[in-house]
């Protein structure tokens, strides 16, 4: 795999790139602003996209912005957005891409190098990816929208399925059977007028399409 990655902070990108290159990952090239990111991206077509929300040189939201316009110029490219800021508008205009591949995590809370590179990987191969706080934030936003009559479970099992986990994960998460969660599902689909898709990252995208419309 090779990326691109959009980052203004010398040590940060120098630290990717250790990282990256220790878990036989390339990286295609760094840049630091908006423009580089796009004419990176047509150099190199790597295989995923790492950038930082706020780039020079107003630093704010030149590579979410550059991001989004990779993404219309090469649909599907797997994009993972690392920041220390939550843009909401832009969080959900990524997620609600119907073609998968998109990520959202927040630099002070990547804690273990061995998850940072599972979540690209997930990225990557076209899945979704969610830090629970943007998470948090998008769901804060969307008040009013259905989220009120959602149970307490309910929006702990909605809250998880944003963050990419699987019927499967979720239950071990809450330490509940398959058919629970299921059931949960089922009921919070129904509650937001969502038709039941195949697919975690579908049903992450049909979510969050629909609380941030």
């Amino acid at each position: 795999m090779r990326v691109v990655i959009a980052e203004d902070n010398v040590l940060l990108s120098a630290g990717l790139e250790l990282i990256l290159a220790a878990k036989d990952i390339g990286v295609a090239e760094v840049v630091t602003d908006g423009p580089g990111l796009v004419a990176a991206v047509e150099r190199h077509a790597p295989d995923a996209v790492i950038a930082d929300v706020r780039l020079p040189p107003s630093f704010r939201d030149e590579g979410v912005r550059a991001a989004l316009a990779v993404r219309r110029a090469r649909p599907g490219l797997p994009v993972l957005v690392l920041s220390q800021y939550v843009e909401r508008v832009y969080a959900r205009e990524l997620l609600a891409d119907s073609a998968g591949g998109v990520g959202y995590l927040l630099k002070d809370r990547v804690s273990r190098v061995s998850l940072f590179v599972e979540d690209l990987r997930r990225v990557a191969a076209g899945g979704t990816v969610m830090d629970p706080e943007v998470v948090g934030q998008l769901m804060a936003g969307a008040s009013g929208r259905g989220l009120a009559s959602l149970t307490g479970r309910e929006r702990e099992v909605l809250s998880l399925m944003a963050q990419g986990l699987d019927n499967g994960a979720i239950g071990r998460r809450l330490v509940v059977t398959d058919n629970a969660v299921h059931k949960h599902v089922g009921n919070i689909f129904a509650k937001l007028g969502l038709p039941v898709a195949d697919g975690g990252h579908r049903r992450v995208l049909a979510v969050l399409a629909y609380l941030g419309a």
